[in-house]
């Protein structure tokens, strides 16, 4: 189980996680998980390590236990954040616990943490919540021509569609915020949205929609920096996408 609080809004981009746990199953399954998914994690057994690596590495994301020694999830987090130096200062903050009671929970996400991740974990939730959070595959163009036209059947019904989706999308961007407090009608919207999205090219958009949807579905709320990716997802495509004739 995943639940979201609000996440720095200085978090960086990139696929390199630093993992933080004094228990080696974990690690060792965390590593693997995040590898499978194509993240680079760097393992710390401690809190000492993870303040350290924090310190002098960039980091994307991290994924914090709340109880090792040389400090937990809260310690650590409090030590880079207060760290102007510090790499991984802006990096989004997830923390770890096989047991998360509320008022725990409460504590992390009032310091900063994005989420709480219960453990034993899964890949799945793993992936929707780093996907929603750190964005995808950056090598997944924002337009593919050759996906539009085999989908829209020739050039001039695949312009139309995509004049279609600018519409949709100008609308969309502009309600997002006020969709955030819906999470039932916006998993509808990102639901519409992927089909739109097959029928005119824009995979990149398309995918970014599948990793919010499946992030709402799991949790039912929403994370600020999960909006924050989408709508950065949602721009591109409308900067690339043709305009509607006047």
């Amino acid at each position: 189980m995943v639940e979201y609080g609000t996440p720095p809004s200085f978090a960086s981009p990139g696929r390199a996680i630093l993992v933080a746990d004094d228990d080696a199953p974990t690690r060792q399954f965390l590593d693997l998980a995040l590898r499978s998914l194509g993240y680079q994690p760097t393992l710390a057994d401690d809190g000492e390590r993870a303040v350290s690596l924090g310190r002098t590495q960039s980091f994307a994301a991290m994924l914090l236990d709340c109880r090792m020694p040389g400090g937990g999830a809260l310690t650590v987090l409090a030590a880079l954040r207060g760290d102007a130096s510090a790499l991984s200062r802006g990096a989004v903050a997830l923390a770890t616990s096989a047991e998360v009671p509320a008022e725990l929970r409460d504590r992390l996400l009032g310091a900063g943490f994005a989420g709480v991740i219960e453990k034993p974990c899964q890949i799945t939730s793993l992936r929707h919540a780093l996907a929603a959070t750190l964005g995808i595959d950056e090598d997944l163009g924002v337009l593919d021509d050759e996906l539009g036209h085999a989908a829209s059947g020739d050039a001039r019904t695949l312009l139309a569609l995509r004049q279609l989706l600018r519409q949709e999308l100008t609308e969309l961007d502009a309600a997002l915020d006020a969709l955030a407090d819906r999470p039932t009608e916006l998993i509808e919207r990102m639901h519409r949205l992927r089909s739109a999205c097959g029928f005119c090219g824009t995979a990149r958009l398309g995918a970014q929609a599948k990793a919010l949807q499946n992030h709402l579905l799991e949790t039912r709320a929403v994370v600020p920096a999960a909006i924050d990716r989408f709508r950065i997802e949602l721009r591109k495509a409308l900067a690339a996408l043709p305009p509607r004739p006047a």
